[in-house]
Order: C-alpha cells, then structure tokens, then sequence
C-alpha cells in the first residue's frame, strides 16, 4: 500500500487555473494544462468511454496507466469536487456524471456537511471535515491493502505533503506558462529530502517529475 498523489503543474508551478466563468467554470487555460494526459488512450478509455484504440501512446500514457493502477480509495478536496463552484446546490454531485472514472470511495474535505453519495460503478463519495491523517486512515481502512490517491486540488495536496504522508509523488510539467493561480511548491522547501528524485520527458513535451520514498 502506497500514499500517491499525480498531478499536472505548469512551468511556473501552477495546479490550478483561474480563468473559470459561471457559464464555462472549468475555463480553457485548465484544458491546455491536461491536454497532453486528457490525450492518451489510457484516459480517453477510462475517462471519456471513447473506442478502444484511440488516443496517444508513449511516456504519456504510461503515466497515465499508473495514475489507474492499484488505487483502492481516493481523497480530494471541495474544489475539485466542485462544491467551490456549486456552494448553494445540495443536488451536485460532481463533474462526472452518474457513473465517475473510480470505482472505489472516495473521500471529499469540505466543511459543509453532506450526504453520503453512492453513485453507478462502484463510486461512492464521502463527505467529511477531518485533518490529512484522520482522513488518510479512513481511507486506508477502505482501500482495502491498495493504495490511496490524494487527487488534489494543489492545496489539499501541500497539506498531505507538508505532513510527511505521502509515499510516491508525481507532477506532469506541461510547458505552458499561466501566470496566477495556485502553486503547487509554495511552502515545500526542501522536500526533496527523504526521496528519490527522477525526471522522464515525454514525446509532448511535458517533463514527468517523480518523488519516490
């Protein structure tokens, strides 16, 4: 079992993006930070449904492949729920649809309370306001001896890593510039300390970083 967190960053550092509007919330400068993982077979199979086949293969998509593999309970954070952009809608039940990418619970940080969702494909999310640790051994115990993601958003990721508890950390540095946003390093000095620290470039362009313990 394993504490992982995979997530995208800009060439300045950002995990997040800002240009979000009430009529289009997620924002173009998000799809421009994704796009080369969105554009591997592995997700348009897994995320879009999209016939077998299609998409790219290479250093991409093998990272990809691993953010799949072996994840037995997810946690991540209001925001990337949604719950920041629906505040008011106790009917939200998140950006994908009735039968999300997971398969497995999830557990979403957020001061609100909510009801507990069980949605189709063995997704079940789980609302709850706990510290990294007490919701990491929640998600533990549900994981069932697989690993655990900590999906993100930047913030609910530095908390984790701030607190020494994460085993394995990945970041796609996709080669655009955004400007504003939230960074993923602020607050992290010298965490390279305690791993193991590779570099892979993908045929994209996007430079695959990985703290390993």
């Amino acid at each position: 079992m394993a504490v992982r967190i995979d997530l995208n960053i800009s060439l300045d550092g950002f995990a997040t993006t800002t240009d979000g509007t009430p009529d289009d919330p997620i924002g173009k400068d998000w799809w421009r930070l994704v796009a080369p993982y969105v554009a591997t077979r592995t997700v348009r199979a897994r995320v879009f449904q999209e016939t077998e086949g299609r998409g790219t293969t290479g250093v991409d998509d093998r990272y990809a492949q691993e953010y799949f593999a072996e994840v037995g309970a997810e946690i991540m954070g209001a925001g990337m729920f949604g719950l920041h952009a629906h505040p008011n809608d106790p009917e939200w039940r998140g950006w994908w649809g009735e039968e999300p990418p997971f398969g497995f619970p999830v557990f979403v940080l957020t001061h609100s309370e909510r009801s507990t969702l069980e949605m189709k494909g063995g997704t079940t999310f789980h609302f709850l306001s706990a510290t990294p640790a007490d919701a990491l051994a929640l998600a533990i115990d549900a994981a069932q001896g697989k690993d655990v993601r900590v999906g993100g958003g930047a913030t609910v990721a530095r908390e984790f890593l701030k607190a020494g508890l994460v085993d394995r950390l990945h970041v796609g540095i996709t080669p655009i510039l955004l400007g504003r946003g939230i960074r993923l390093w602020d607050d992290l000095r010298g965490l390279e300390s305690g791993y193991t620290v590779t570099t892979e470039t993908a045929e994209s362009g996007v430079v695959h970083l990985t703290f390993e313990r």
